[in-house]
């Protein structure tokens, strides 16, 4: 029973010394994730193109109501 009495706040100074060394180690950078970055440039991400090029879209009348490209001369 005596026992308890150092090893119960010895186990809280303990803790609390491990929490602030993760804060300390979180502030200081030592958890930033670098290698991330880097593989996600190679990562494919043709979704988007893929969805836009399914659905035709309609040409969009231009407001003069001529279309720029047919005007008839060469």
């Amino acid at each position: 029973m005596e026992a308890l009495y150092l090893l119960v706040p010895l186990s809280i100074g303990i803790v609390f010394v491990a929490i602030r060394v993760f804060f300390w180690m979180s502030d200081s950078g030592q958890f930033d994730d670098m290698v991330g970055p880097g593989l996600r440039i190679l990562q494919d991400d043709d979704s988007d193109l893929l969805q836009s090029s399914q659905s035709p879209q309609s040409p969009q009348p231009s407001p003069s109501g001529k279309n720029h490209g047919e005007s008839g001369q060469f």
